[in-house]
């Protein structure tokens, strides 16, 4: 079972050695890499390569990690008994109608093989990953509410994303294995545009490729344009049918795109790149 990329998804091949890598070792793959270089879709093409079903866990800033393994809603079970009434109901004997299985008691439990994500670990809380430490090094947890051990059937491929918004703990480092996807370099960027945007004049896309690694490598930008936004601003100047010659330029100087609101996110940033246009212009 090895992973070598898909038509839908650009994968280098250091990429490539990590997902198999993880697959040799039975850690799980921690991903790290700017916003929008393709993390979190790693994990849905490599679940559709090796035709492996999906469990994805998002995680937010409240999310704690028992709810990967089960809650147990006392408060529905305790209404249900009072609505029964004296002798009670079935329903309210059985335990289980009240177990909430999390995404990892249903990745423990499948029938066969599944990749799961744990998406933006780095949101949550800075004890969660140490939570989730015993669980998914030996792959089995206890609920004590039913008195079982949930042990895994198969284990699973786990892909564990991060944007570097907190450090993660040394313990839990140690029991993945880490892979930083780079920002894809301008041949690899032309392939990845090439799979959304098949047939794209080669001289549309050599003028936005100058002007958004322009923009890219503008200095004290706050957020850069990532890949993702790329191809949104792609898509709008076809949809828009944005003249070629809009996008070039007679000199190497940076000039303000069209819809550039697709590439620059804050107020800051916009207004240090008109700056700087409006200086070149003036310096000439």
């Amino acid at each position: 079972m090895k992973f070598q990329g898909t038509e839908n998804y650009i994968a280098t091949e250091d990429l490539m050695l990590s997902v198999n890598a993880a697959i040799t070792l039975k850690r799980p793959l921690l991903v790290k890499g700017e916003p929008g270089t393709g993390k979190t879709m790693l994990a849905e093409e490599v679940s559709g390569a090796l035709n492996m079903p999906l469990l994805q866990w998002h995680i937010k800033s409240t999310t704690k990690a028992q709810q990967g393994l089960y809650e147990y809603d006392a408060v529905s079970r305790l209404r249900d008994s009072q609505l029964a009434g004296v002798d009670g109901g079935e329903r309210v004997k059985n335990i289980h109608n009240y177990i909430l299985k999390g995404v990892l008691w249903q990745a423990f439990t499948a029938e066969q093989p599944v990749v799961l994500l744990i998406d933006e670990i780095d949101k949550a809380d800075i004890e969660f990953p140490n939570d989730l430490l015993r669980e998914i090094d030996r792959m089995e947890f206890y609920c004590y509410e039913t008195r079982e051990l949930i042990q895994a059937v198969h284990r699973p491929l786990v892909f564990i994303t991060s944007n570097n918004e907190k450090e993660l703990p040394d313990a839990f480092l140690r029991r993945c294995f880490f892979h930083y996807i780079k920002f894809p370099d301008t041949e690899t960027m032309k392939r990845i545009v090439d799979v959304h945007f098949p047939g794209l004049k080669k001289e549309l896309l050599s003028a936005a490729m100058k002007t958004f690694y322009d923009v890219r490598s503008l200095p004290g930008l706050k957020k850069k344009p990532s890949t993702s936004e790329l191809l949104d601003w792609l898509k709008l100047l076809l949809a828009e049918d944005i003249p070629l010659s809009v996008l070039q330029t007679q000199t190497d100087k940076v000039a303000v795109p069209p819809l550039v609101g697709a590439l620059l996110k804050n107020e800051q940033d916009v207004s240090l790149f008109e700056k700087l246009v409006f200086m070149q212009k003036h310096n000439r």
